[in-house]
């Protein structure tokens, strides 16, 4: 899935045209930086929230960003948020994998929010948005192995007890889908795989960002796990020539490949051999034993995804992309980010 004939420059021509005022929610998290210091970068004009907006001031580092405080559940703040933008990058969304309350954690501030934004839409000056979901709201929870998912999949057989992220993802597409069909209103969703690459704050180093601090803090094992990822700031890019690029009302796959963590530790030995990276691939028996006391696993995640492995059909990517960087190059960048 790599291509690199395209410049890096392309993100600024694509937005030559676009309204000054863009809102960007979430703009202090993972992949919402990267939209913000990627727009800053081209000269546009950001607002951008945050529940806390002082988590968000490092933005400021990158240029001239108005921060507001935003909450999905609260709305009056988000139409505060979307007076006088034509334009949104809906980032903001909740990551609660391992909350105990479910409903009320994940799924609620997923779906709640979404109804709320839309409802902050409708009558508003906004004429794009690009909202970001997941392939979680692609991959159904239960597959054959080797399956190749596309944008035409939704994850439909998701429930509270065995795919919560997945029920939340999909639910909110579907709600902002179908508030869509009855506006003008310019709808682009993006599909990330999971998110590695540069963090551009400490609290970046949660999330997805979890599997790569293995390596550098875990045990000198890794377990029999498939991951799918993809650049974060390729994620970003792709968001933001969605604005003009994207056809009306597509799924967006973006995803650059998987690796087996067995492969990620060989390869970081390769390219930074200076330092000693797991590569003992744990018995399948033994990492039950290990999800028991680990935070982060449960028997049924590793249950469902020990050994087994899916793919995506990203090639619609480059209708809004060039120059996706390859696996090996996000681990080697990610890992190097994180040492320095």
């Amino acid at each position: 899935m790599k291509r690199t004939c395209a410049k890096r420059h392309e993100v600024i021509a694509v937005g030559k045209h676009m309204s000054d005022r863009i809102l960007v929610t979430g703009g202090g998290g993972f992949l919402g930086s990267h939209v913000v210091k990627q727009l800053l970068e081209m000269g546009r004009q950001v607002r951008t929230t945050a529940r806390d907006p002082e988590t968000a001031e490092f933005l400021k580092e990158f240029g001239d960003v108005e921060i507001v405080k935003m909450e999905l559940l609260d709305l009056d703040s988000i139409r505060v948020a979307v007076v006088d933008c034509e334009e949104v990058i809906h980032c903001a969304a909740p990551l609660y994998i391992n909350a105990k309350n479910t409903q009320k954690n994940v799924v609620d501030p997923s779906i709640i929010g979404t109804k709320n934004l839309v409802k902050a839409l409708t009558n508003s000056s906004v004429k794009r948005i690009v909202h970001t979901s997941s392939v979680a709201a692609i991959r159904s929870t239960n597959y054959q192995d080797g399956r190749i998912f596309t944008t035409d999949d939704w994850c439909d057989d998701a429930t509270l007890k065995t795919n919560p992220y997945g029920l939340a993802k999909a639910g909110a597409e579907k709600v902002m889908r179908k508030w869509i069909e009855e506006s003008d209103i310019r709808l682009i969703t993006i599909h990330p795989s999971i998110l590695f690459g540069k963090p551009l704050h400490p609290r970046h180093l949660e999330g997805s960002m979890s599997y790569m601090k293995h390596f550098l803090k875990g045990p000198p094992f890794v377990l029999n796990l498939h991951i799918n990822f993809v650049d974060v700031e390729d994620t970003a890019r792709a968001h933001i020539a969605a604005l003009e690029k994207g056809v009306n009302g597509n799924r967006y796959l973006i995803h650059s490949g998987g690796m087996w963590m067995q492969e990620i530790g060989n390869h970081l030995a390769k390219v930074i051999p200076k330092r000693k990276w797991a590569r003992r691939r744990l018995p399948n028996i033994f990492a039950y034993f290990f999800a028991i006391i680990h935070p982060k696993l449960s028997l049924r995640m590793l249950r469902d995804n020990l050994g087994t492995r899916v793919d995506y059909d990203a090639s619609a990517q480059f209708d809004l992309i060039e120059n996706v960087k390859s696996v090996e190059d996000i681990i080697e960048d990610t890992m190097r980010g994180l040492l320095s």
